[in-house]
């Protein structure tokens, strides 16, 4: 699977399943996320040293209707989610050392990483002039992955 970067729009940082959901439920389904990959991550297969893996929540944003909907959830490693989120990391001084993970795990070069750092901006830079509605109905389906099998 190839590493990606998944920049939510700045009208929506903030809204995700953490700010939705009791803390008790997030623990859960964090927790079952972690289980299901083995405690590591789904991307590189590898795993953090102060925590083996972080739960991403993966959205779909509709273009049209303007709705960011929940599609599921991912265990990543802090490097692969450093990634995923790299404006973020650039807002740490993390950028450089995201760029290099991005690289290494998709096996590019420098110029076709910036290439798509550049495009994943731009298509951040669109979103984040349109006002979006969170849709989380994803958690309504009969047993997503099998969360509500698992055990805590």
């Amino acid at each position: 699977m190839n590493l990606t970067i998944e920049l939510v729009p700045k009208g929506q940082w903030g809204a995700n399943l953490r700010s939705e959901l009791p803390k008790s439920e997030w623990d859960r389904l964090r927790k079952a996320t972690y289980a299901a990959a083995g405690h590591r991550c789904e991307v590189c297969g590898g795993k953090g040293r102060k925590w083996p893996v972080e739960c991403h929540e993966r959205w779909h944003y509709d273009e049209d209707t303007k709705v960011q909907s929940l599609v599921g959830l991912i265990a990543l490693c802090p490097a692969c989610h450093e990634v995923k989120h790299i404006g973020r990391a650039g807002a740490v001084g993390r950028a450089e050392q995201a760029i290099a993970h991005l690289m290494k795990v998709n096996a590019w070069g420098a110029e076709e990483a910036m290439k798509y750092v550049d495009e994943a901006f731009q298509t951040w830079a669109r979103r984040s002039q349109e006002n979006w509605t969170l849709d989380i109905s994803w958690l309504d389906q009969e047993e997503p992955h099998g969360f509500k099998d698992l055990s805590m």
